[in-house]
């Protein structure tokens, strides 16, 4: 019947355009990520960790962001930053997702920026720092910087709360 083949079109359209492809791609996008191109080792890795044009699969999201992030690919160094901070497909390692934060965010991108901003503020995979915190913060710009102010006030305060006192 013509109405579901042009449903199936329709259908297989949207999902070419959900996971990054196009009809008019010469080549398949596995095709260039094993041929080592970083922004097709990113894509994958985004359909990996989905579920979009590939089955989810988080080791394998993670080889392919961590291929890109390799060679350098700020979006794709986040991901992978992401993956570890949140224990998806890895053990959670904060060191290692504050590693590949820094490198995206030393390339400019904001939520790298705030993400390690974050995590100096909380002392996970860093030191606790203010002033790194601040510096990371403002950078990313991602929320007011009274905002980011505040919040780390409230970090400084749960700290001193929470630290150990002689005699206990």
């Amino acid at each position: 019947m013509p109405t579901k083949r042009l449903i199936r079109n329709a259908a297989i359209a949207a999902l070419a355009l959900a996971c990054g492809c196009s009809s008019g791609e010469s080549e398949d996008p596995f095709a260039s990520a094993a041929r080592g191109d970083a922004e097709a080792q990113y894509r994958l890795g985004d359909r990996y960790y989905s579920g979009l044009g590939a089955p989810q699969d988080y080791r394998a999201a993670l080889k392919w962001y961590r291929l890109a992030a390799e060679q350098g690919h700020a979006a794709a160094q986040r991901n992978l930053g992401g993956m570890y901070a949140q224990g998806e497909g890895v053990p959670q390692d904060y060191r290692e997702a504050a590693k590949w934060y820094r490198a995206a965010a030393e390339q400019g991108d904001t939520n790298a920026q705030y993400f390690l901003g974050e995590m100096y503020a909380n002392g996970r995979g860093v030191s606790r720092d203010r002033r790194e915190a601040m510096k990371w913060l403002d950078m990313a710009g991602n929320a007011p910087v009274g905002t980011m102010r505040s919040r780390l006030d409230d970090v400084d305060k749960g700290a001193r709360r929470n630290s150990v006192q002689p005699g206990r």
